[in-house]
């Protein structure tokens, strides 16, 4: 059986089969932060002027609104029935002060591919292709038969047909598809630009692994953190093993080999100033947590975030 966090109902749709476009979340964002103290926080995704707000059809809204929740970028309020600018967000594409106010900046896209692949309540197909498809290569059939199959021991009905759209969506996400009806369509996906997966002349997929040189050390150590925060009884020490090669680790959502983890963990001493420590004695190698990193895990995950963006 796949495992899964407990409590955990896998979700297969919601993104009317758009894979994650460029702006989507800035553009969700703005127009969220705009109508929050308007009668209109109800219906920004819902009205008719919804199409013209955003300049896409009815489906595109419908798979806008579900990205920038899933990226926790906007936030449903269940009092009002309408929707809010989460913290992230704010962080993020807050006009005067956020990291990143046009979603242009390479740590941006690794952190929504952190969110969307380490976790699987949204988008579990994401969560299983980054976590339980071990081997290099893979295809897509491979993939909906063992989600069926997982489906099926968690006492689930979902459709084959469901399934096959969406491993069809998250693949696209990454390797985005020649061609296109609208402008939309035929834009680069935001996570195409990370080069996770790539297909060959055959169809064929595979992962890249690697380095990740455009993934910021603040964005690893902000993951790590966030890793380490899901864990039940979590301790101040974390073995290497489990960075590298967990299910919802760093090391596998962002497809790094070994030593590339080390070199991101010995390298994270000086920029969490001594909060994470890498230690390597008698071939143990671990992590520990200390000081702000340990009584307030929240805290230095988004000071290390911050970090990643140049700010202190």
């Amino acid at each position: 059986m796949i495992p899964l966090p407990p409590n955990t109902r896998p979700q297969f749709s919601g993104h009317e089969t758009f894979p994650l476009r460029q702006l989507w979340l800035r553009k969700a964002y703005d127009a969220v932060a705009a109508a929050q103290s308007s009668s209109s926080a109800k219906a920004v995704f819902a009205d008719d002027a919804a199409i013209a707000r955003f300049g896409v059809g009815k489906n595109m809204v419908t798979s806008m609104r579900f990205w920038a929740t899933a990226c926790q970028i906007i936030r449903e309020d269940s009092e009002s029935g309408g929707y809010g600018p989460a913290d992230l967000g704010k962080l993020l594409f807050d006009p005067d002060e956020g990291l990143d106010p046009f979603c242009e900046r390479p740590g941006t896209t690794w952190l929504m591919h952190w969110i969307l692949a380490s976790t699987p309540e949204k988008t579990t197909t994401w969560y299983y292709i980054f976590n339980h498809v071990v081997q290099q290569g893979f295809d897509r059939e491979a993939v909906v038969g063992a989600l069926s199959g997982m489906i099926a021991e968690h006492g689930l009905r979902i459709s084959v047909a469901t399934l096959k759209r969406d491993v069809e969506c998250c693949i696209r996400s990454y390797v985005p598809r020649a061609g296109g009806d609208s402008p939309e369509e035929m834009s680069e996906p935001l996570l195409g630009e990370l080069g996770l997966i790539q297909q060959n002349a055959k169809g064929a997929l595979e992962f890249r692994r690697g380095s990740k040189r455009s993934l910021p050390d603040g964005v690893f150590a902000y993951a790590l953190l966030d890793y380490w925060q899901r864990l039940e009884h979590a301790g101040s020490v974390m073995a290497f093993d489990r960075v590298a090669h967990d299910y919802g680790s760093p090391g596998r959502v962002f497809k790094l080999d070994e030593n590339s983890v080390a070199d991101r963990l010995i390298a994270l001493e000086r920029l969490s100033r001594g909060q994470l420590q890498w230690t390597e004695q008698a071939g143990i190698r671990q992590v520990t947590r200390t000081g702000a990193a340990l009584q307030n895990i929240q805290s230095a995950k988004m000071n290390l975030l911050k970090a990643a963006y140049g700010k202190k």
